[in-house]
């Protein structure tokens, strides 16, 4: 499950990086916990001096206003600039010299989750594939990614999940910039998209077992024979979305269908959607449609309503 709560308190214990910022002139103004052990932060410097001794974890860094004046200490001529990127990898050491104001978004992320994403990723060796120190590069990738996740509201549910996405994006491209040009291929083969017959089952089997338990990721992936990382990234090269926005949308319409054809109670048609119960339903139809099922079923032209036994 997600925890995408933002404004939270941090544990920081692990997080040696954000603990020098804190202590510094720096403000951290937003952040949000993402899947996977990522954390996601948004900074802003005055200035000040910063030294990082092997932190022990993974920082990527985008530069969104300022910069110019901010350099290593040992190369004060190479200075920053707005959509520029910092790689600074856990075992890293760097003396800097911040002058403000300064705004950039920071993304940590421990070796443990570096691993985990070239394993899913790559299926390759995670010492096999080494996360290099990098000092204001240029990136439109990475610039786009700091820009989009800095432009939404971090407190609404739903663009969590818009920057949780963009994010484990960004994290797929640094692992891409580090692999091998082979690794690199088939991780992009896989990006590809689905099969004409296996999305055809998928989706099948999606809309037979809407009211079942079965609509799990590992099931899905079985049944397009794919690993479950490898079928949520060709599901959404797909079909433009993730499995669970699908699913969602499919048992939606599912809902609609029968409130319009059928007179059943709400916890029938709750149950026959894979709703947890009529109070379930409802939510989730007043989120996305704006109305109730009650409003909408009663907003449908006039006609017979039968059950499906009539």
């Amino acid at each position: 499950m997600l925890d995408l709560t933002a404004g939270e308190t941090t544990n920081t214990a692990h997080q040696p990086v954000f603990d020098v910022l804190g202590r510094s002139h720096a403000r951290r103004e937003r952040e949000l916990a993402l899947a996977g052990g990522l954390r996601l932060v948004q900074w802003c410097n005055r200035g000040g001096r910063m030294d990082y001794q092997k932190p022990g974890h993974h920082t990527l860094s985008v530069y969104l206003q300022g910069g110019h004046d901010t350099h290593l200490i040992e190369t004060p001529r190479d200075t920053g600039r707005p959509g520029c990127h910092c790689i600074l990898p856990a075992e890293h050491e760097s003396r800097w010299n911040v002058a403000g104001p300064l705004r950039f978004v920071h993304l940590y992320l421990s070796d443990a989750a570096w691993a985990d994403r070239i394993v899913r990723l790559l299926d390759a060796e995670p010492r096999a594939v080494t996360l290099e120190q990098r000092i204001f590069g240029e990136d439109a990738t990475l610039a786009a990614w700091a820009r989009g996740v800095a432009a939404r509201d971090w407190q609404d549910p739903a663009e969590r999940l818009h920057i949780d996405a963009l994010s484990q994006a960004a994290l797929d491209h640094l692992v891409l910039q580090a692999a091998r040009p082979r690794q690199r291929e088939r991780a992009e083969r896989a990006a590809g998209g689905l099969s004409g017959a296996a999305r055809r089952r998928v989706l099948d089997f999606v809309d037979a077992h809407l009211d079942s338990a079965e609509l799990s990721l590992p099931r899905l992936a079985a049944e397009a024979h794919l690993s479950e990382f490898h079928f949520a990234r060709m599901f959404r090269a797909s079909m433009g979305c993730s499995v669970h926005d699908w699913v969602a949308a499919r048992r939606l319409d599912r809902a609609r269908e029968l409130l319009s054809a059928t007179a059943l109670p709400l916890a029938d048609i709750a149950a026959a959607c894979g709703y947890a119960g009529a109070s379930h339903l409802s939510q989730r139809f007043k989120l996305v449609l704006g109305t109730t099922p009650g409003q909408y079923r009663r907003l449908l032209p006039t006609r017979r309503q039968h059950s499906p036994a009539s």
